[in-house]
């Protein structure tokens, strides 16, 4: 990896089967500044579409970009394998998400907020936007970018900058993600706010850069989505059980939905008003799907509330899978660096 003003950048994209999106992204990176003196690394973990190809040809027209195998698949894996194999002279590293996109200057502007803050990650916000003529990925993206489906996180507000303890994760110094032991490549998902647990407790301090807002794409199908919130479930359960952390009460109210629903469907037909805590939550959540489809004058979004309610119930079943799967396990990291 080259170097210049004493900066040395590892990029690392962890990829399953995203050719829609990976040349397009590999294309931004290489137009920024910043990435002259990069490595770019894409560990893929098995993409039986043309993302490999995407990425070979890639390599082959520039240096700087690099195919990685990664047989655990997950993201936490990916990157893990990246830091090991080409982050020993790198100074800090760039997680990428393929299933973002993001604005032509992100590398440079990361760097700038490090430099400025010192900080041992920088952390940046996101919005859900969805393709033209998706209409349930449209209705997804309104329902993630609201309250209704983002419960007030942080890093899905914009604004300015400030230290929190957990922000969608960008850049890191390589030292403190050494530090820290890397992911927990145990997690398939969530373990970007375990691996900041691990972080604050060392001493290190994440920035939000609130200002740098990438554009993250709902999945487009209701079964595709209510499998990623399942995971999203079980993956805050078991950070929430390694480290005994107490739950916010954004946590806490969607944890209790599914068996609150379970259990006013299984009552109603022998006590009928049992079904009133179920029938106002999803009358809620409909509701709130129409004002926001209404103030945003988009058809699509007013249905923003089917999978808001499915985000709801997924997260709830996969959190309560978590918790009964996962007590009692280590909290030491397991498989990191």
């Amino acid at each position: 990896i080259g170097r210049r003003g004493g900066v040395t950048l590892l990029v690392v994209i962890p990829c399953l089967n995203e050719e829609a999106h990976l040349q397009g992204l590999l294309d931004a990176l290489r137009r920024d500044p910043a990435a002259a003196d990069a490595r770019i690394v894409v560990a893929d973990g098995g993409s039986t579409d043309a993302s490999v190809a995407i990425v070979r040809k890639a390599a082959k027209d520039d240096a700087r970009i690099v195919l990685l195998n990664n047989p655990a698949r997950i993201q936490s894996a990916g990157v893990n394998a990246a830091v090991r194999t080409y982050g020993g002279d790198a100074e800090f590293v760039v997680r990428v998400d393929a299933h973002a996109a993001y604005p032509s200057d992100y590398l440079s502007a990361l760097l700038a907020d490090q430099r400025e803050s010192g900080a041992d990650a920088v952390t940046v916000s996101m919005r859900a936007v969805a393709r033209a003529g998706a209409c349930f990925q449209q209705a997804a993206a309104a329902a993630q970018n609201s309250v209704l489906g983002a419960g007030g996180s942080l890093h899905r507000r914009g604004g300015e900058r400030r230290w929190v303890d957990h922000g969608h994760h960008a850049l890191m110094r390589v030292r403190s993600f050494h530090t820290a032991g890397g992911y927990d490549e145990s997690f398939t998902h969530n373990e970007d706010a375990e691996f900041d647990k691990r972080l604050t407790a060392t001493g290190g301090r994440i920035l939000l850069a609130a200002d740098i807002l990438i554009d993250y794409f709902p999945r487009a199908t209701a079964s595709g989505l209510a499998r990623q919130y399942m995971s999203y479930g079980e993956g805050r359960a078991r950070t929430a059980l390694k480290h005994r952390m107490p739950l916010k009460l954004r946590q806490l109210a969607p944890a209790a939905i599914a068996p609150v629903v379970t259990l006013s469907i299984a009552l109603a037909p022998f006590a009928p008003i049992a079904a009133l805590p179920g029938v106002l939550w999803l009358a809620a959540c409909l509701g709130f799907g129409v004002f926001l489809g209404v103030k945003q004058r988009q058809i699509c979004a007013c249905a923003a509330g089917l999978p808001a309610a499915i985000m709801h119930f997924a997260w709830s079943i996969g959190f309560l899978r978590g918790v009964a799967t996962n007590s009692g396990r280590s909290a030491r990291p397991q498989r990191a660096l």
